[in-house]
């Protein structure tokens, strides 16, 4: 199609529709397309309207270059959001696992045991303290009674022994009385 009456009229026609901002910048190079003149097998396009098209191609380029760095810090400050966010939430975890260890898990003497395992073995303990002190107080009642006994005989042989001292210092003493008696009769013979 060739247009050739009033072209000055058609490449303002032509600068205006490129300039529209509603459109991209495929749909305006079909608008320069289509509104260019055609010769033979070429387009003929005025220099001013192909600057014109130049310009805001690059200006388009720019502003999405712009936007592409943009969106890129805004990924780059959402990566590192992200990595302090795992960081935190790994602390947090580490600090849930420790606080649930502890919850199941008590340390004796640097020694970690669960809960169950170590009221196990304190009622081990405990139930072994248990007999021992049970054997303990039988074998003292036992002493006791024996400890008992034996002062029961010491208190019976010192009483036996006490009450055969008696009667021999009551013999002692009658003896004594009777030769005293006889030595005083063999000294009244004697002077008499």
């Amino acid at each position: 199609m060739v247009i050739i009456a009033f072209p000055e009229l058609l490449f303002a026609q032509q600068a205006k529709a490129l300039e529209d901002n509603k459109l991209e910048l495929n749909e305006r190079y079909q608008v320069l397309k289509t509104n260019s003149q055609t010769y033979e097998d070429y387009k003929v396009i005025k220099e001013y309207v192909l600057d014109g098209f130049w310009k805001i191609a690059m200006d388009t380029v720019r502003v999405k270059e712009t936007k592409l760095a943009d969106v890129r810090q805004k990924i780059a400050t959402l990566q590192g959001e992200l990595a302090t966010t795992q960081a935190e939430l790994a602390n947090q975890k580490a600090s849930v696992e420790g606080i649930t260890f502890d919850s199941t898990h008590i340390a004796v003497l640097g020694m970690h045991f669960g809960k169950g395992t170590f009221l196990l073995i304190i009622a081990a303990v405990v139930a072994a303290f248990l007999f021992v002190i049970a054997a303990l107080a039988a074998r003292l009642k036992i002493l006791q009674a024996s400890v008992k006994d034996k002062t029961q005989v010491a208190d019976s042989l010192t009483n036996e022994f006490e009450a055969y001292k008696r009667k021999a210092l009551e013999r002692q003493t009658k003896l004594s009385r009777e030769l005293q008696n006889e030595r005083n009769k063999l000294v009244e013979l004697g002077r008499g």
